[in-house]
């Protein structure tokens, strides 16, 4: 499965010398090494591949770190707490199942970020990158049908990572400065996204270099087939998700895919790995857990579907599948899916009584479902803040079901902008201690602070959002803005900010100045 290629995130040039390299690269997406040159298949008896790599992890993280930046800037990035939650959940038990296997070492797994970066494209694709980053296109949520799909892609992406299977393939690099491999595979992001856009000619054999640090041998990729396979059924998705999906691929195969997914482009999927992922369910029986289409999960691809398909007519469209006449041709949970996207998308369109009538349709619906009826409330938040209504967002917001992100973060936002900072505060320090890169988290605390008149806290916290995304010179910039405050006595500061200021402008200094070194 291969979804890794060509990812299509906009990413910015970088300074000086990686500028001219991306300059050089934005022409044309380079085509894919000759397979015919691919290590031979794998059996499915034989052990892992191993890791023979030259790169250390340590090396490999500080070039994924580069790279991140860049797409943490990137206009297409995007961090959807209702989204971002969803994948978190299946993520996270991926991640713990591999651990489990004794996939991921302990020194690897303390090594690499572990970080999916969302993007805000229609395109089918998801991308392991270098140092355990993961690009992942809101247009693959969006096609697929059940949590077992969208794990079955994570676990083929999360395996690629385990086996070191970038480092392996960089290493046939060898002779390119780590910055200069970073500065390509940025380059290559850049033009596959708009490769109209082209300023230079491509130099030399820069660019298929570039390439090729994103192309996996035919063994890899069934190695990644493997143990994304075993990953996932362990970590209790039904296997049944690594065929149906399989299936999508060879069906956008067989219709010409004409740019939609990327990855067909590259590394078309054969009949073998179909039917080898085929005979390992098989061989599992029975037991095995059943992949069913359930009502959150459809309305989670609804959400991203409307976010990465923002055209007024595609929003308005939501409407027409939303009428009676047209909905009752739907499966039960189609019909869910599409009240959930049809009053979000009246919401994007402002129209706002056609989203609250909407959204009474899916709440009775969702009534007597906890997971279905969890989205339904936070979307019921974000429709009242949207509509200035705060003190109805709050009381909306006091009654979501269990813990989380999503419901941490709306909850906070309702607070504040309901004159309760206090509280969002409190409740946003409690959650930073244990998800201190959490960037919107920062961004809340530091309004929270401001309104409660802590001025030099509320600078700290957005120095800490700049820090979260590896932007420690502007993270750097904002501490020494607060050490100045604090300096002249600036509102709300105590002992306690003054001296987690000065902790931290020492350490922003030193990262600032490894990161001039890398360059």
């Amino acid at each position: 499965m291969q979804f890794h290629h060509l990812p299509t995130f906009r990413a910015r040039p970088a300074a000086g010398l990686v500028s001219a390299c991306l300059a050089a690269l934005l022409v044309w997406p380079v085509p894919a090494q000759p397979e015919a040159a691919a290590q031979p298949l794998l059996s499915t008896a034989l052990p892992n591949l191993g890791d023979g790599s030259e790169m250390s992890p340590v090396a490999e993280r500080q070039l994924g770190d580069r790279i991140a930046r860049e797409l943490y800037r990137d206009p297409d990035y995007v961090d959807d707490p209702v989204i971002k939650e969803y994948v978190q959940d299946i993520w996270q038990a991926l991640i713990a199942a591999s651990r489990a296997r004794g996939e991921m070492p302990d020194a690897l797994y303390d090594a690499y970020a572990w970080e999916i970066l969302m993007g805000r494209d229609r395109t089918v694709n998801a991308f392991a990158l270098p140092g355990g980053y993961f690009g992942l296109h809101l247009g693959l949520i969006a096609i697929v049908s059940s949590r077992d799909e969208l794990a079955s892609v994570l676990a083929h992406e999360l395996s690629h990572v385990t086996q070191r299977h970038i480092s392996r393939t960089m290493a046939r690099q060898s002779s390119q400065a780590p910055w200069l491999m970073g500065a390509m595979i940025l380059g290559v992001l850049a033009a596959s996204k708009d490769p109209t856009s082209a300023q230079a000619v491509v130099v030399g054999g820069q660019a298929a270099a570039a390439q090729s640090q994103l192309n996996y041998s035919r063994g890899m990729e069934r190695e990644a087939d493997r143990i994304g396979f075993n990953v996932a059924t362990q970590a209790g998705y039904a296997p049944e998700g690594f065929v149906s999906m399989f299936m999508k691929l060879q069906q956008s195969s067989r219709l010409n895919d004409a740019g939609g997914f990327p990855y067909l482009r590259t590394h078309p999927l054969t009949t073998e790995r179909i039917a080898d992922m085929q005979s390992r369910v098989q061989q599992l029986g029975a037991d095995a857990p059943k992949e069913v289409p359930t009502w959150d999960h459809a309305m989670v691809a609804a959400r991203a579907t409307v976010l990465c398909n923002a055209a007024v007519d595609d929003l308005h469209h939501w409407q027409m599948q939303a009428a009676p006449e047209n909905l009752s041709k739907q499966s039960e949970t189609e019909q869910i899916g599409t009240l959930y996207g049809a009053s979000f998308a009246a919401l994007k369109l402002r129209e706002f009584g056609l989203a609250e009538s909407t959204l009474q349709r899916l709440q009775r619906r969702t009534l007597q479902v906890p997971a279905a009826r969890h989205l339904t409330q936070l979307l019921a938040v974000e429709l009242a803040t949207a509509q200035g209504q705060f003190a109805r967002a709050a009381s909306l917001a006091r009654q979501l079901d269990g813990p989380g992100r999503a419901t941490m973060l709306y909850t906070a936002q309702a607070e504040i902008r309901n004159a309760q900072p206090g509280d969002a505060a409190q409740n946003l320090q409690t959650w930073l201690v244990d998800h201190p890169h959490d960037v919107q988290g920062w961004q809340q605390l530091s309004l929270a602070y401001q309104d409660l008149g802590r001025t030099v806290a509320g600078v700290r916290a957005e120095a800490e959002a700049h820090a979260a995304q590896l932007d420690y010179s502007g993270a750097l910039t904002r501490m020494k803005a607060a050490q100045d405050m604090v300096r002249k006595g600036g509102a709300g500061a105590d002992y306690v900010d003054a001296s987690i200021v000065d902790t931290r402008v020492h350490q922003l200094t030193q990262l600032v100045k490894e990161q001039a070194q890398e360059r």
